[in-house]
């Protein structure tokens, strides 16, 4: 076989493959098919129940404004009218924005898009149709083996890779979205090469940097988008390929181009440093409770200095999720294998000072209790590693409760306002297996959907994740400023965008989102979280009579992904109603800096936050 030549490059783009459905593939691939009605863009994955939830109005997982940005790009959209001027909304007047008539001329129209995300198990198929392959499979850490506890599992990645360099077109751009160690890029070639002799593929990083709760905001606004490639001229114009799918909404000013090397390695360092901040804060909090300093104004005071800046100095129970401890561990088994051994436990302490800041929060409530939770009732309220999110990955709450099963509660109950109890319960039962651990196999946890049953009859309740249902505290958290555009922030904090500025296609999808949000915000009485204020929603798919979903829905009032109703107000909770009803001496642990103390004490509640 010859050679493929350079003239393979650059190819035109017109369908691009995003090869896994979780929580980076889905979301990605729905804002670049949003952003670039052009392309088609089809998510592959193995997974066939993933795929049909995907593919039906049970998205299978829960990110604010996820919903919104897959309607219109799998579904495609109505051809509609708007009033493109500013307007005083007092609700009334809000709810005549649309009309679906073309009678009305002096509103302007939005055109109608056909759908371009699609959703598959077919992975050879559209990987071989596919311009641009993203492989956005999970990477977790390995847990046998060579390299167990630090090294990156490549298991998922190395399967897709084979089955990429089996299928793909020659000329196919490959795109690593997983995060991976650095130089993944070479295995990647090598793979190709096995499976594909004398056939050239340019190989690209693309990481993504992505918070669960903000990712279809930071997807919408990201603050850079980075594309690693080889120096070559066959790879400059391969990323320059992919840089034009990112152009179609974000800047050309924010979109870096580095070696592909230093791309898969900036994922890690990131991710590292984040955390980094925070077990420095939280090892910070430590001497603050055994001085009488206060963390939280320790962390306002150093966060004026712009050499360290606000973000990421909020004290608490330390972080979770998928990515901080394994990219850390990653990269300590990168520097190990280096040989450098001193870089590797610098980075390996930030993963120590996390699980003691979590392991001493437990310590504290035990310790509080007087050293016995026998025939008592703790409460949980977060049970997702952060606010705004379904992710249950590496929470902090999950290693507390297993700490709390040893001291033999009368029972843990658990409350979390985004997951779904029955997802949790089958977790729980899934991950402690050492015992028996929900109340139907004879242990002591209970999951509730109602915040209050939760609490009753409490004797302390525990602050786990800082969701704004719970807080008494100002909305605003030191350290977690935003730098995104205003235009990104929440569209209740948003003027209207109107008039919006027309480009040779119209207005952009960007603009059309700010408008729907700012509409659903300034009027909540006239729309509810599932209106549609443009009247460009196609009708969702159809489910079966035996949908699985539709009969979760109906037995726990939760979608599987969890509670989605990102545009409804969030209520908080009424503590004076739930002091009334908890056990005396009443506690409260504040795992989260979202309570006011002194508030709670005049409800009878004893409050101890961390870092205080």
């Amino acid at each position: 076989m010859a050679k493929s030549t350079t003239q393979e490059y650059p190819r035109p783009v017109r369908n691009v493959c995003c090869v896994g459905a979780g929580y980076v593939g889905g979301p990605t691939a729905a804002v670049i098919a949003l952003q670039n009605p052009q392309l088609r863009v089809t998510v592959v994955d193995k997974n066939a129940q993933r795929i049909r939830r995907w593919n039906s109005k049970h998205l299978p997982i829960y990110e604010p404004g996820l919903g919104d940005i897959v309607r219109i790009a799998r579904d495609g959209s109505r051809k509609t009218w708007f009033a493109n001027e500013p307007i005083i909304t007092d609700g009334e007047q809000a709810s005549l924005v649309t009309f679906s008539s073309s009678e009305h001329l002096r509103w302007t129209p939005l055109p109608a898009r056909q759908p371009n995300l699609f959703f598959s198990t077919q992975v050879a198929r559209y990987i071989r149709e596919a311009d641009v392959v993203l492989i956005a499979v999970n990477t977790p850490t390995k847990s046998k083996g060579a390299g167990a506890g630090s090294a990156t599992d490549m298991t998922s990645f190395e399967a897709v890779t084979s089955e990429v360099a089996q299928y793909a077109r020659p000329g196919t751009i490959i795109v690593e979205k997983s995060t991976v160690p650095c130089r993944t890029a070479d295995l990647v070639h090598r793979t190709m090469a096995v499976h594909r002799p004398n056939v050239h593929f340019e190989i690209l990083s693309n990481p993504e940097f992505l918070a669960a709760g903000t990712a279809m905001r930071d997807l919408m606004y990201p603050d850079r988008v980075l594309i690693g490639s080889s120096m070559t001229p066959q790879g400059q114009r391969a990323a320059e390929a992919l840089a034009d799918i990112y152009a179609a909404w974000v800047p050309r000013s924010r979109i870096i181009t580095t070696n592909v090397y230093s791309s898969e390695l900036a994922k890690l360092v990131a991710n590292s440093m984040l955390a980094q901040r925070i077990s420095s804060i939280n090892s910070i909090s430590a001497i603050c409770e055994k001085t009488g300093a206060n963390v939280d104004e320790i962390a306002a005071s150093i966060g004026c200095d712009p050499r360290i800046g606000d973000k990421f100095l909020k004290a608490g129970i330390g972080f979770g999720g998928s990515c901080f401890k394994k990219d850390i561990l990653s990269l300590v088994y990168l520097a190990e294998s280096l040989g450098l051994d001193e870089v590797g436990e610098y980075w390996r302490q930030v993963v120590k000072m996390n699980e003691y800041q979590r392991d001493r929060f437990s310590r504290r409530v035990i310790k509080c209790l007087n050293n016995t939770l026998v025939g008592k009732k703790i409460t949980l309220l977060g049970y997702a590693f952060k606010a705004n999110t379904s992710d249950t990955r590496e929470s902090p709450a999950l290693e507390i409760i297993k700490t709390l099963l040893e001291e033999g509660p009368r029972e843990i109950a658990i409350f979390d306002p985004c997951c779904n109890p029955v997802v949790v319960r089958a977790e729980i039962k899934e991950l402690i297996t050492s015992q028996p651990a929900l109340k139907e196999d004879g242990g002591p946890i209970e999951v509730y959907s109602s915040p209050y049953t939760a609490c009753d009859a409490s004797h302390a309740i525990l602050i786990t994740t800082e969701f704004d249902e719970f807080r008494t505290t100002p909305g605003k958290i030191p350290g977690k400023a935003s730098s995104k555009p205003e235009s990104a922030l929440p569209a209740a904090n948003q003027v209207d965008p109107r008039p919006l500025l027309y480009h040779s296609a119209g207005p952009t999808e960007t603009q059309i989102l700010a408008l729907h949000k700012f509409m659903l915000h300034s009027a909540p009485a006239a729309f509810d979280s599932d209106s549609d204020p443009l009247n460009r929603y196609k009708p969702e798919p159809t489910c079966e009579d035996d949908c699985p979903d539709c009969g979760l829905i109906k037995t726990s009032g939760y979608s599987t992904a969890g509670n989605s109703s990102e545009d409804r107000p969030k209520e908080r909770l009424d503590w004076c109603k739930i002091a009334y009803n908890m056990n005396k001496p009443k506690w409260v642990f504040d795992g989260k800096g979202i309570i006011d103390t002194k508030q709670l004490t005049t409800h009878g509640i004893r409050v101890e936050s961390i870092g205080r």
